[in-house]
């Protein structure tokens, strides 16, 4: 297993941190979230970064992508946190676009996941409905009807879902025996079904979800929605394996960037350091700090490791991979407790003011840290046996 980045990756890693550092550096952020610009992103970044071929990086050949593998894609997300740039990348590409590959049928995958490589389309996944993420705790209904099936219910949190082409909703469906046992509590691995619902379709509802860090986050309500049978992705009832999956997917990409975000907050503390001078002396010279920064370093490079084998994990297929991305999403988590709270305290008072790009990365972190589990989920779901408490 290889912790680092083969020369074609890194050579992806410069060329998507040169880029990003030109056409979406931290001032792109604060003119999208001064401008109230609802869509969390500009069009014509996005369409650059289809043009690069980023979008096709994770899929097979045989579909029109790259297959560069999710180094490569972590490679890019790691550049994206270095300078908080905010693309569909997560819930159109990774965590749409592998629940296509993985299951959906050759009509879906021509109609969908041509359009989400081309950058014509766009998909969110809607799983979430309460505060906490939990992808098997689903209330939302699927019931088969005489033309294909209706939808009712909720989700809350869905990335990038203003303005999109459509949604795949997680819904619960109740025709096997063992999903049936469910039904009263709505929760469990069995009975969820994976739906595409198109925008536009009547009886749907799309409000928007203020977050702290002013990206693209929405509230999805259904009621009475009637799709056609080619809707659904994949086995009736068996929709929990392709949804784990896609999630594995985009967790350790939000693992990636987090990595990198966390990375360019320590860099600006350290030349922060080394430029404010108190007692006639650069504080970077105090012991104490100099501590400080030691531990948080030996963190970052820590939770680089696990963030590396997680990659590598999804890469090759191993079995193991659903623990070891729960432990790079943990390890990196909590390091990114370390990285941010020292960034505020070392910058003093100033740190937490909009003046700096500090508090920017700060909110930032703090979702990417909730996003698809927070560490308290991913410790339990890699150990089980460890209380999180």
């Amino acid at each position: 297993m290889s912790l680092i980045y083969n020369e074609e990756q890194r050579m992806l890693l410069d060329t998507a941190q040169e880029f990003f550092a030109e056409r979406s550096p931290v001032s792109a952020l604060r003119a999208l979230r001064d401008g109230g610009n609802a869509q969390g992103f500009e069009t014509a970044l996005w369409n650059e970064m289809t043009e690069l071929g980023w979008t096709a990086i994770p899929f097979p050949e045989s579909l029109g992508g790259l297959e560069f593998g999710y180094k490569g894609m972590g490679a890019v997300f790691e550049a994206a946190g270095r300078q908080l740039s905010a693309s569909p990348l997560l819930s159109s590409i990774v965590l749409c676009g592998s629940i296509l590959e993985q299951g959906g049928s050759e009509a879906q995958q021509n109609e969908w996941l041509s359009a989400l490589i081309a950058g014509s389309k766009r998909l969110a996944l809607a799983v979430d409905e309460g505060a906490r993420h939990n992808p098997e705790q689903i209330s939302l209904s699927a019931t088969r009807t005489d033309n294909g099936f209706e939808l009712n219910g909720d989700k809350v949190m869905v990335v990038d879902g203003l303005g999109s082409d459509g949604w795949i909703v997680a819904a619960r469906t109740l025709e096997s025996p063992a999903s049936a046992t469910v039904k009263a509590s709505a929760t469990g691995k069995e009975g969820i079904s994976l739906f595409i619902v198109p925008a536009g379709t009547q009886g749907v509802c799309v409000t928007r979800q203020s977050l702290i860090d002013s990206r693209n986050t929405a509230r999805l309500s259904l009621k009475q929605v009637e799709l056609a049978p080619d809707c659904l992705i994949g086995e009736l009832d068996q929709g929990k394996a392709l949804l784990d999956a896609a999630l594995d997917r985009g967790r350790v990409c939000i693992a990636a960037e987090l990595q990198g975000a966390c990375e360019q907050l320590f860099q600006t503390t350290l030349d922060y350091l080394r430029t404010r001078v108190q007692f006639d002396a650069p504080i970077g010279s105090f012991q104490a700090l100099q501590h400080r920064a030691a531990w948080a370093f030996v963190e970052l490079e820590l939770a680089r490791s696990s963030l590396m084998a997680a990659l590598h994990a999804i890469d090759s297929n191993d079995e193991q991979a659903p623990q070891l991305v729960s432990l790079a999403k943990w390890k990196v988590g909590q390091m990114a407790d370390r990285i941010s709270n020292e960034a505020v305290q070392m910058h003093g008072g100033i740190g937490v003011t909009d003046e700096l790009d500090v508090g920017l990365y700060f909110k930032r972190i703090r979702v990417l840290q909730a996003l698809l589990g927070d560490s308290d989920y991913h410790l339990s779901r890699a150990a089980p046996t460890v209380d999180a408490a």
